[in-house]
């Protein structure tokens, strides 16, 4: 991203903590001009405010700010001001103090300095938090806490099948073959009512029956009702009494964990989708194939909407890990994939990959020449990811939805309209 106005004459630093913070103003030529301890208050942002505005702050220059945190009310506050701020690698941090300092020394005060120094010296080389709208960061929060929720759902679950492994394999194997396995709802609900497998093989049909109603269950539920009722009369090992008893009480504690954890992931998803549905880049990305809306709303909130935070399609692959680095020295050239990247961009890049290929024949198309050309799934999945990345930032300058045919030129539509049949 572009800095517009003047080169500014001083440079902030400002060293985050918990309860106040420490800032440092350094002039061009490198002298520090002030330093100051501020509370993490609304008066310590007004101090933060006024020592700025005593050196020169106007909002045709604004002075940038750098500190180690992109989140948290001091860096919306200066966000809003339109100032830019940057928010720097603590690891880089330590690597620029080690410029001035041989003996190692630290403090929150000298950390101050050398964020305001890194941007003294190397501003260009470093981006600002870009200028996203207010709803593209609300649905920034949703979709990261949502996929935070689905991460603490899959914990939930495997914590709970680990468990029931220890005492209740009629359960494990009653719901082995469904698509969520004991974290389904028509799990939950039998393990809510029979945390034990001995109060599981006194279940009745009808309380059966009775359960699956609860749990949701339209059809078929006389004949599920059915086979759970035979798999769960079985006869399998089990513990001692007291000791099976004991497990239960854990197993039921487990299942209201995940109980609460499925039902903040659907929650946070419905909440999601609704502010997704209200941005203007939403049809746009939604085109695309295999994305769908919580998908498309995770990519968003990862690459906001400010236009001007990649120059190039290049950058916002780099900035999503689908494209590779290369590592040269002498005779010595490995091109790799990259490890620094947007992980939750990247993890959301391979569900849209796979989702495509079933989506978009041209896609599916793509993946295999990527497969006969020697590359592992990953690798080819990977390679559409960084295609579909370039196609996104194209479509999204140019305010137009996904084309097949302009996205893959070099397929034949004919070759499409067959595969697709």
């Amino acid at each position: 991203m572009e800095i517009t106005g003047l080169p500014a004459p001083v440079f902030c630093g400002v060293d985050w903590a918990e309860d106040h913070h420490d800032v440092a103003l350094v002039r061009t030529d490198g002298k520090q001009v002030a330093k100051l301890r501020i509370s993490d208050d609304k008066a310590g942002f007004a101090q933060l405010t006024a020592l700025l505005s005593e050196h020169g702050d106007s909002q045709q220059c604004p002075i940038p700010v750098a500190i180690e945190t992109s989140r948290g009310l001091l860096v919306a506050c200066l966000r809003a001001t339109g100032r830019p701020v940057f928010a720097i690698n603590p690891l880089a941090v330590a690597r620029y103090r080690d410029r001035h300092s041989v003996a190692r020394k630290k403090s929150d005060a000298i950390d101050a300095a050398t964020l305001a120094n890194i941007l003294r010296v190397d501003m260009a080389e470093h981006r600002p938090l870009p200028k996203d709208s207010e709803l593209a960061q609300a649905i920034a929060v949703l979709a990261r806490a949502q996929q935070d929720a689905v991460w603490a759902r899959t914990q939930s679950h495997n914590k709970l099948r680990s468990q029931l492994r220890e005492f209740y394999p009629s359960i494990l194997v009653a719901f082995a073959d469904k698509r969520d396995g004991v974290s389904s709802r028509e799990a939950r609900t039998i393990l809510a009512a029979a945390p034990t497998p001995t109060a599981a093989s006194k279940l009745t049909r009808r309380q059966l029956q009775a359960l699956l109603k609860r749990a949701g269950r339209i059809r078929g539920i006389p004949a599920e009702a059915d086979r759970l009722h035979e798999i769960l009369r079985r006869d399998y090992l089990h513990q001692l009494p007291e000791v099976e008893h004991a497990l239960g009480q854990q197993a039921a504690a487990l299942v209201r964990q995940l109980e609460t954890a499925c039902a903040n992931a659907e929650d946070l998803e419905a909440a999601t989708v609704t502010a997704f549905d209200q941005h203007r880049d939403a049809q746009v990305i939604a085109s695309f194939p295999g994305l769908g809306r919580l998908a498309g709303a995770r990519v968003l909130a990862e690459i906001g909407d400010d236009r001007s935070r990649f120059a190039n399609a290049s950058s916002i692959k780099a900035y999503a890990g689908s494209a590779p680095v290369t590592r040269s020295s002498g005779k010595s050239c490995v091109v790799m994939s990259r490890k620094v990247k947007n992980q939750r961009l990247a993890a959301v890049g391979y569900v849209w990959a796979f989702a495509a290929l079933t989506a978009s024949p041209a896609a599916r198309a793509h993946y295999d020449r990527r497969r006969e050309a020697g590359d592992r799934h990953v690798a080819a999945q990977r390679h559409l990811f960084n295609r579909f990345m370039g196609m996104l930032f194209h479509c999204l300058q140019n305010d137009q939805g996904y084309d097949e045919t302009r996205a893959f030129p070099n397929q034949p539509s004919k070759e499409i309209v067959a595969e697709a049949a």
